[in-house]
């Protein structure tokens, strides 16, 4: 028997005005695979997972402790967070159930959402919203609300996505947030359903276009009644399922879903980015991972890590990565996404005791929104160029994206490490020359960028001529990002 600690004086039946109606919502850009405002500015999802039961958030429920949290989402606002990723519940622990018992809403989680709703849209931080915790919920099955034994309509989780019961408890849950939060421009977009698999379907992947398709059109016919436009919607993966499962083409509803506007996967490859041994595997993993998801991408549309970080090394091994590895590890993840094609740096999963991100993986936050505006997202077409970047010497890796107009390069050398599997940053530096094609003949802006202190150390013009590909000399001494803009 549950012991009701969640009461709260009932909600009022329709939430009030968002508290900053001008808030823009986000759109995809038109005829560019990143993200906008409404009245058009670049928009990029900077940001990490978090949990309305975890120590940031902590304080929303039962209201007790909004100015604390107010204060973290300013900070997390000041160094370049533009979002956070969270779940409707957080079914880890049994008294963030959203639902109480099945369709019935309880008051003190409508609250929280509430304030969580108002403190945003006063920052300007905005939430990539899932309306389940799904690892949690088939973990702790017994004890959820949408369990038989507690009136819910499943006996087992492993019907989730089959049963209609199910299906109809799931549109209400998300009716009930439309109506209440859709109207905000906080929300970023819909995470429609966490790591859909094909466990929450008896082992089948074969019902996942009509499940995605129901969903999305129930959101989106809802919000184009209520609101006259709709957020951005996408469905997340547990990306190693690609490999372990490749019979099932698990691409096509991920990545080419017709009802869909960006794709997204949670990046764990195993051996380097789950458990790292250094910190240069886990980047050439993501680069190439990145890479491949945007091969599968046939119109154009975002791609996003919305998941990643050592979950092996935290949740099997129970070890917390040492802060200046993790720091470093961190931040290679961030430019291998952002520089392979990736929207934004991708999206950690703390996995760190307390789970928060470290002062110096926020100061990498930092270094990557100032580096933003040297490029124009809302008009950037980039292919990937992960492979045809040249590096004139051996032992640098090299990730690109690009358009015939601007590119983005991350130099990583993989020659100078420390004994703890770190980039040697006092190494003696290479001098080298970067190679970058598909750019058209003309004069271009390059701006090298520090990716550990986040600034301009060097800013030089180069020329591309017909037939060639835009050449020039580089000093790298452990990693280096460059900015490439026609003049």
């Amino acid at each position: 028997m549950y012991v009701d600690d969640t009461a709260f004086p009932p909600f009022a039946a329709a939430r009030p005005n968002p508290a900053n109606p001008e808030l823009d919502w986000i759109e995809v850009a038109r005829g560019a695979p990143y993200f906008v405002t409404a009245s058009g500015a670049a928009w990029t999802p900077i940001g990490h997972n978090d949990a309305i039961s975890w120590t940031e958030l902590e304080g929303l429920f039962r209201r007790r402790d909004l100015p604390a949290v107010r204060n973290r989402l300013v900070s997390l606002r000041d160094h370049g967070v533009t979002c956070i990723r969270l779940m409707l519940e957080y079914a880890q622990v049994r008294h963030r159930y959203i639902e109480r018992p099945v369709g019935a809403f309880v008051p003190a989680m409508v609250q929280l959402w509430d304030d969580l709703f108002a403190l945003c849209e006063q920052v300007g931080v905005r939430i990539l919203l899932t309306p389940f915790d799904t690892f949690w919920t088939w973990l702790h099955w017994r004890r959820h609300p949408y369990n038989s034994l507690h009136g819910g309509p499943l006996a087992h989780p492993s019907r989730m996505l089959l049963c209609a019961d199910a299906r109809a408890a799931i549109k209400g849950r998300l009716t009930f947030a439309v109506e209440r939060w859709g109207a905000s421009g906080a929300l970023f977009a819909w995470d429609l359903w966490n790591e859909i698999h094909p466990a929450q379907a008896e082992g089948s992947a074969a019902g996942f276009d009509d499940f995605i398709h129901d969903l999305s059109q129930h959101v989106r016919s809802l919000e184009m009644r209520l609101y006259g436009r709709s957020h951005p919607q996408t469905v997340s993966l547990f990306g190693p399922e690609l490999t372990l499962n490749p019979q099932m083409r698990l691409e096509e509803p991920i990545f080419r879903h017709p009802d869909l506007d960006f794709a997204s996967l949670h990046i764990y490859e195993h051996g380097t980015i789950d458990d790292p041994r250094d910190t240069v595997a886990p980047a050439l993993a993501m680069g190439r991972i990145v890479q491949r998801a945007i091969a599968e991408i046939q119109d154009g549309r975002p791609f996003l890590d919305s998941e990643h970080g050592p979950i092996h090394t935290f949740k099997d091994h129970r070890k917390t990565l040492p802060e200046t590895f993790d720091d470093e590890y961190f931040r290679h993840m961030q430019w291998a996404h952002v520089a392979s094609g990736g929207a934004g740096g991708g999206m950690r999963w703390p996995n760190r005791h307390p789970h928060v991100l470290t002062p110096g993986m926020r100061k990498a936050q930092r270094a990557l929104a100032d580096f933003l505006p040297l490029i124009d997202w809302g008009g950037f077409a980039r292919a990937c160029l992960n492979g045809r970047v040249e590096a004139s010497c051996g032992d640098v890796a090299s990730f690109g994206c690009g358009s015939e107009t601007q590119a983005v390069v991350w130099l990583l050398r993989t020659d100078a490490m420390t004994h703890d599997g770190r980039c040697d940053a006092a190494s003696a530096p290479v001098h080298l020359i970067v190679g970058v094609p598909g750019l058209a003949p003309g004069a271009y802006r390059v701006v090298a960028w520090d990716t550990r202190d986040g600034r301009a150390v060097a800013e030089f013009d180069s020329t591309s001529a017909p037939g060639d590909l835009l050449r020039f000399p580089c000093t790298l001494r452990s990693d280096l990002a460059l900015a490439i803009a026609r003049r």
